[in-house]
C-alpha cells in the first residue's frame, strides 16, 4: 500500500470540503425555498379567506342592519353592527399574522447536516 503525502491528503481534504460546502449551500437553497413557498401559500389563503369573508359579511351586515333598524334608530343599528363586524375582523387578522411569526425559517437540516459536516472535519484532521 502507498503512503500519500501530507501535501495530498490535506489537498483531498480541502476538495471534499469544497464539495461539501457546495452541497451544503444547495441544501440551504432548496430548503429555504421550501419554507419560502409555505409562508406565500399560507399569504394567498389568507387574502382568499378575507375576500370571501368580506363578501359574505357585507351581506350578513346589511341583514342585521335592516333587522335592528326596525327596533333602534337606522344610523345606529349601522354604527353598532360595524362595531362588532371590525372586532371580528381584527381578531381574524391578529390570529393569521401571530400564525405566520410563529413560522420557523431556519434551514433545519442545513443546520443539521453543518453539525455532521463538522465532526466529520474533526475526525479527518486527527
Amino acid at each position: 500500500m502507498s503512503e500519500r503525502s501530507i501535501g495530498a491528503l490535506f489537498s483531498e481534504l480541502a476538495r471534499e470540503m469544497t464539495t461539501l460546502v457546495r452541497q451544503e449551500i444547495l441544501l440551504a437553497k432548496v430548503e429555504l425555498g421550501q419554507k419560502a413557498g409555505q409562508a406565500g401559500r399560507q399569504i394567498g389563503l389568507i387574502a382568499v379567506g378575507g375576500a370571501v369573508l368580506y363578501a359574505g359579511m357585507l351581506a350578513v351586515v346589511a341583514a342585521i342592519i335592516l333587522l335592528l333598524g326596525d327596533y333602534i334608530s337606522p344610523w345606529l343599528a349601522a354604527f353598532l353592527v360595524g362595531l362588532a363586524v371590525m372586532a371580528i375582523g381584527y381578531a381574524l387578522v391578529k390570529h393569521q399574522l401571530n400564525a405566520l411569526k410563529r413560522l420557523d425559517p431556519t434551514p433545519r437540516a442545513t443546520v443539521e447536516t453543518l453539525k455532521q459536516d463538522k465532526e466529520w472535519a474533526k475526525e479527518q484532521l486527527q
